[in-house]
């Protein structure tokens, strides 16, 4: 039985869950997110709470993962999410301009990215930066592919990490 699944996922005030076609649609203060529901799983919405079901065991695998996207679904419409990453190394650093962000990460030119619709990024400084959207997997993945231009390596400790993130050093070599 999927513990995740068969939680009761509470809908706040000014934030409206509605199905049509087989399609979940969250309406909020940030925005508006829209889902296409799993197979072979129901939603049952009674005042402000909605509950999820299983047609079959077939859905069970799926049944935990249709209540978390719901759930991230409302939370992003009312608080929204947000990654920070930081930058460390000796001339590395972000610049934010409109809705590109240049990276300089010890390359030989500097790595430019379009910032997704629907995201936003702040620079905190030059060397940390902040991701903010309504969406929690499009805030991950952008933050993903940011960390992914220069990984931190476990020597030195340079590179783009996540703020929250504990890099393992290791020893470098011995001499004779």
């Amino acid at each position: 039985m999927s513990r995740i699944g068969n939680r009761t996922i509470i809908v706040p005030e000014g934030v409206t869950v509605t199905e049509e076609n087989n399609t979940v649609t969250v309406t909020g203060p940030k925005g508006t997110l829209s889902q296409v529901m799993l197979k072979d799983i129901t939603m049952k919405q009674v005042d402000n709470k909605i509950t999820l079901e299983r047609k079959n065991e077939n859905a069970k695998a799926m049944h935990g993962t249709m209540n978390a996207l719901i759930h991230n679904m409302i939370e992003g419409v009312t608080k929204g999410f947000e990654k920070g990453l930081e930058i460390v190394g000796v001339g590395y650093r972000f610049n934010v301009q409109g809705k590109k962000l240049v990276i300089n990460a010890g390359y030989s030119h500097p790595v430019e990215m379009e910032v997704p619709e629907g995201l936003t990024v702040e620079a905190n400084g030059n060397t940390e930066i902040t991701i903010k959207g309504i969406d929690k997997v499009l805030v991950g993945e952008f933050a993903a592919n940011v960390r992914k231009v220069r990984q931190p390596e476990p020597y030195k400790g340079k590179g783009i990490r996540y703020k929250d993130e504990h890099v393992r050093r290791k020893e470098g070599k011995k001499a004779a």
